[in-house]
C-alpha cells in the first residue's frame, strides 16, 4: 500500500505561521505600473528566502484549444514585457506560434503572495535569444544544446549520450549557438496581484491596460 492521499491533503495547512510570513498589502499606496509593485514583490520573496522565486507557470492553448501548462524560469522583465525562452519546435513554442498569447502565474507561499497576467506574446530578435543563452549557467547551454523537447525519448540511454555531448559542446564552446532557442515576451494586457490574509480576506488588486496608461481595481477574494 502506498501513501493514502487523502489522509496526507487532510494534513495540510495553508500558510502556516511557523514557516509563512503574511505582509499586509495596502492597495492604496501602490506604483502606477505593475512592473514597478512586480520588482518590489519579487524583491521581497528573494529576502524572505523564497526558493526559486524567478519559477512560473506558464498557460497556452494547443491547435484545439485545449490549455496546457508548465513550470519556467522568468529571464527579465521591462517595458517590453516578461520574458522566457524555449525552442520554437518544442510543444510551447509551436503553440505560442500558432497562437501568441499566454499567462502567467507566479506563486511565492512564503508570503502568501500570487501574480498573474496574461497577454500577446512575441518573440525577441534573434540576437537578444543568442545573448540570452550566453549569459545561461553551462547546464542551461547544454540543455538546449541537447535540443529534441518535447520528443518522443527511446530511452534513457539515449538521452545520457546526447547529454553527455551537449555538455562536452558547452564546456569547450560557451558560445555555441542553439538555432532553435528562442527568446520570447509576454506583454500583459492584465496583471493581478493577490495578497493571503489570515482571515481569508485576501487582498486582490488588478492592472488592466487602457490607451498607454494602467487602471486599477479590487477583486473580490
Amino acid at each position: 500500500m502506498g501513501p493514502d492521499l487523502h489522509e496526507l491533503l487532510r494534513s495540510l495547512r495553508v500558510w502556516d505561521p511557523e514557516v509563512t510570513r503574511l505582509p499586509s498589502f495596502d492597495p492604496g499606496a501602490v506604483p502606477a505600473d505593475p512592473l514597478e509593485l512586480f520588482a518590489a514583490w519579487f524583491a521581497e520573496a528573494v529576502a524572505a528566502g523564497e526558493r526559486e522565486p524567478h519559477t512560473m507557470t506558464l498557460a497556452t492553448v494547443d491547435e484545439e484549444s485545449l490549455p496546457d501548462a508548465r513550470i519556467v524560469m522568468l529571464h527579465g522583465a521591462d517595458a517590453d514585457g516578461w520574458s522566457f525562452a524555449t525552442h520554437a519546435t518544442s510543444r510551447k513554442g509551436r503553440q505560442l506560434a500558432a497562437r501568441p498569447y499566454a499567462a502567467l502565474t507566479f506563486y511565492w507561499p512564503v508570503l502568501g503572495r500570487q501574480v498573474r497576467m496574461r497577454g500577446p506574446v512575441a518573440v525577441a530578435p534573434a540576437e537578444e535569444a543568442r545573448t540570452d543563452l550566453r549569459v545561461r549557467s553551462t547546464g542551461a547551454l547544454a540543455a538546449a544544446l541537447t535540443g529534441r523537447q518535447s520528443e518522443v525519448l527511446g530511452s534513457l540511454e539515449e538521452l545520457a549520450r546526447a547529454s553527455e555531448a551537449a555538455w562536452e559542446r558547452a564546456r569547450q564552446d560557451p558560445t555555441a549557438e542553439s538555432p532553435t532557442w528562442t527568446l520570447y515576451r509576454l506583454r500583459p494586457e492584465a496583471v493581478e496581484f493577490f495578497q493571503g490574509e489570515e482571515s481569508r480576506r485576501h487582498v486582490r488588486l488588478r492592472y488592466r491596460r487602457g490607451d498607454g496608461d494602467w487602471a486599477g481595481e479590487l477583486l473580490w477574494p
